[in-house]
């Protein structure tokens, strides 16, 4: 007889908790999104990394990191220049887990 999924019913999220992965899985998706979202906005304003680096008055290999998915490291007031150097606002939110 096949041993019952222990699994089974819990949610993905449940999963990452009890791995105790679930605050670098959360992290890496959401830099990926923010990394995607600026990516596009530069692309659909036409604006070079040059440009944006200069807009955003630092270098561009700290652009590079900021647009990196990978890099998980970003500060609060990087995000915040990036977006207005879109012409953009940064908005966060927080939502209560029910676990």
């Amino acid at each position: 007889m096949a041993k019952a999924n222990k699994h089974r019913g819990s949610s993905f999220d449940d999963f990452l908790r009890e791995q105790e992965i679930y605050e670098d899985v959360q992290a890496a998706a959401l830099k990926r999104a923010i990394a995607e979202a600026l990516t596009d906005s530069m692309e659909k304003s036409n604006i070079s990394k040059v440009e944006m680096a200069k807009r955003m008055r630092t270098s561009r290999s700290q652009l590079d990191r900021l647009l990196d998915p990978d890099y998980t490291a970003v500060q609060l007031n990087t995000l915040i220049k990036a977006a207005s150097a879109l012409g953009q606002e940064l908005r966060i939110s927080l939502k209560k887990v029910v676990v």
